[in-house]
């Protein structure tokens, strides 16, 4: 499936807020860091405590998005990660290429931030389905993916959860 260049890349963005490991208090500085391409130059990528629950909430705004069974609940759900974001659209050619960027150009980091996954996720939801974000399907993964298979059939979050379940699936059916 060919998703728009801007906005995929934006629902990558949501996928890995969504899969971030949280263990360690800094967690959130640490995926912004990761992640700085997403910012403008300049903008303090460290977050305080209240900012990294903030976004937390935005991770897991998108996880409740992935696990939705209806349409009825995406829009729902879509509509709570919007009504987090601010967003303030405007036009950049920074990169040679003409696209919107979703938060001011002075916002901070946690505003870029959910603005970005909020508006990146509902823009590829609303254009290519809902169906099109799901949860890995292995045991004891739970990872969120984007299915850019082109029949929407596509179960794991990566070929070693794909591989792993079969393993385990054929040694299941070679005891029985």
């Amino acid at each position: 499936m060919d998703y728009d260049g801007y906005g995929s890349d934006a629902l990558e963005l949501a996928v890995d807020l969504a899969n971030a490991d949280r263990a360690d208090e800094a967690w959130a500085s640490t995926f912004c860091a990761a992640h700085h391409e997403w910012f403008t130059d300049g903008t303090v990528l460290e977050l305080s405590r209240r900012e990294s629950k903030a976004a937390a909430t935005t991770g897991d705004l998108v996880r409740e998005v992935a696990v939705a069974s209806s349409e009825t609940e995406v829009v729902e759900r879509l509509n709570a990660l919007l009504a987090v974001a601010s967003p303030k659209p405007y036009a950049t050619d920074h990169d040679g290429s003409l696209h919107l960027h979703y938060a001011a150009p002075g916002a901070g980091a946690l505003e870029q931030l959910t603005t970005t996954v909020a508006m990146g996720l509902s823009q590829v939801v609303v254009q290519h389905g809902w169906q099109r974000l799901g949860v890995c399907a292995a045991e004891g993964c739970g990872n969120v993916y984007l299915d850019t298979s082109r029949n929407g059939s596509r179960r794991y979050c990566s070929n070693t959860c794909s591989s792993r379940s079969t393993v385990a699936a054929y040694r299941a059916r070679q005891k029985g």
